[in-house]
C-alpha cells in the first residue's frame, strides 16, 4: 500500500483536545520502559522531545528521570496550550519547558542535547529528513536517540482493523486521525533508507508491537 500523507500539524482545538483526552497510557508507558531498558535509569543532562503534543511523554520523563532537563517542542499552538495548562497545574517541575517551533528550526541549539526523543511525529512529516537532520544537528557523539512511531499496514483494511482493535471507544475524530496516521506512516524498510540518507544508519530499527516501531541508539 502506498503512503497517503496527512496534515503535518494537529492545530484544531477539538482535534488537540480529543488527542489529549484519549488514553495513550499503554504506548506512552512502553516508550519510557524501552528508554530505561536500553539506556538505564540514570538519564541526565538536557533532553529534547520533538513533537511533544500535549506533553504526556515529557511529564513521564520528568517523573522517571529526575536528573533530566526536558524541552518539549511542537508546531501546534493548540497542542502546546494543553501542555502549558497541564504544566501550570503541577508544582516542582522547573526542569520542564515547552516551546512552539516548526521543524527545521534554527532556534534549537546545535550539539546541545544529551537525550533526543520523539513519539508519533515521523508519520506527520511530509519530508522525514526534517526529523533525522534535526536529531543529527541537535545531538552530539554519545547522545541517546529514541524515536517511536507507527508503521504502515499492508492494506487499508488492515489499518481499519487496527483502529477497531485499539480505538473503538475513542471519539470519532480520534479514530479518523488514527486511521489516517496509519496510512501516512512509513515502513521499517523506508525508515532504514531515511537513516542511510541522513548518515544515521547505525541506529537500530525494530518492531515493538503490531503497529509500532522503535528507532534507537546513540549518535557517533
Amino acid at each position: 500500500m502506498q503512503r497517503i500523507v496527512e496534515p503535518e500539524l494537529m492545530d484544531d482545538d477539538e482535534q488537540a483536545r480529543a488527542y489529549a483526552e484519549a488514553d495513550f497510557s499503554e504506548p506512552n508507558s512502553l516508550f519510557v520502559k524501552l528508554l530505561r531498558q536500553h539506556h538505564g535509569n540514570q538519564l541526565a543532562g538536557n533532553g529534547l522531545d520533538l513533537g511533544c503534543g500535549p506533553g504526556d511523554i515529557c511529564f513521564l520523563l520528568a517523573d522517571n528521570f529526575p536528573e533530566l532537563n526536558i524541552t518539549g517542542v511542537d508546531g501546534s499552538p493548540a497542542m502546546l496550550r494543553l501542555a502549558e495548562q497541564a504544566l501550570s497545574q503541577q508544582t516542582g517541575q522547573p526542569r520542564l519547558q515547552f516551546q512552539q517551533l516548526l521543524l527545521p528550526s534554527r532556534q534549537l541549539p546545535t550539539g546541545y542535547f544529551d537525550v533526543i526523543l520523539s513519539n508519533s511525529l515521523l508519520h506527520h512529516l511530509h519530508d522525514p529528513q526534517v526529523l533525522w537532520q534535526t536529531i543529527h544537528a541537535c545531538g552530539r557523539p554519545g547522545s541517546i536517540v529514541q524515536v517511536m512511531d507507527l508503521f504502515r499496514p499492508d492494506s487499508a483494511q488492515h489499518a481499519a482493523q487496527i483502529v477497531t482493535a485499539y480505538a473503538e471507544d475513542e471519539a470519532e475524530i480520534l479514530k479518523t486521525d488514527f486511521y489516517n496516521s496509519l496510512l501516512a506512516a512509513f515502513t521499517p524498510a523506508e525508515v532504514s533508507q531515511q537513516l542511510a540518507t541522513a548518515g544515521l544508519d547505525y541506529l537500530s530499527i525494530e518492531k515493538i508491537s503490531d503497529r509500532h516501531m522503535l528507532i534507537h541508539g546513540q549518535l557517533i
